[in-house]
């Protein structure tokens, strides 16, 4: 059974499509590009030799891309308490932007500076709104 998980797995991981690139300083990795490109994702169920897809919407991966980037941003000590636009707009998706917000919404998340200037030009046309603790909030 084990030889047949292992060829499985380089599969899924190639249906993927996941690039990144990465700048290293000798001492730590820092992650500075992500682009995800799979439309499917291949689930192998080992017990009944099934093999299933599922559509991954762009949505999702924005949704993802926010949560990472925005953790990405709180490792590296940024403040995001005043609730500013992280990725204005994303490389992949390129209509989406990540912006962060408080829950419940504050005025200071209405001030211009603080919303992601690609959403409000029209530029994207869609936004994933997560806390200043990388918590999901909504995508529109």
């Amino acid at each position: 059974m084990r030889p047949v998980l292992f060829p499985v797995f380089i599969l899924v991981l190639l249906a993927a499509g996941c690039t990144g690139q990465s700048v290293s300083d000798g001492s730590k990795t820092t992650l500075t590009t992500i682009e995800i490109k799979p439309v499917t994702t291949v689930t192998f169920n080992p017990v009944t030799f099934f093999t299933t897809t599922t559509e991954v919407t762009d949505e999702q991966i924005a949704k993802t891309l926010c949560s990472t980037f925005c953790n990405e941003n709180l490792r590296n000590g940024v403040d995001l308490s005043a609730g500013p636009c992280i990725r204005n707009p994303f490389i992949s998706p390129s209509s989406w932007v990540c912006d962060v917000a408080h829950n419940p919404r504050q005025p200071i998340d209405d001030l211009p500076e603080n919303q992601c200037s690609a959403y409000i030009s029209g530029e994207a046309n869609h936004f994933v709104e997560v806390t200043p603790d990388c918590k999901f909030i909504r995508a529109t």
